[in-house]
């Protein structure tokens, strides 16, 4: 049961850093690409960084 956990806890937040950041609008098209090979290649660090760093990036619309 733990040792599922300790993989379904990161593949969740994987995929929900992949979703947000093709859901979410960026300054530039490039940073949305850097931000997803990040993700992509660098699984864990990279939705931890893009978490801790990458949301405050968007821009934010009021709809």
């Amino acid at each position: 049961m733990a040792l599922s956990l300790i993989f379904l806890v990161p593949t969740i937040l994987w995929i929900w850093a992949l979703v947000d950041i093709l859901k979410s609008d960026f300054k530039s098209d490039v940073e949305k690409i850097i931000w997803l090979l990040l993700v992509i290649f660098v699984p864990v660090l990279g939705w931890i960084l893009y978490f801790a760093i990458g949301r405050s990036q968007r821009i934010n619309r009021f709809y």
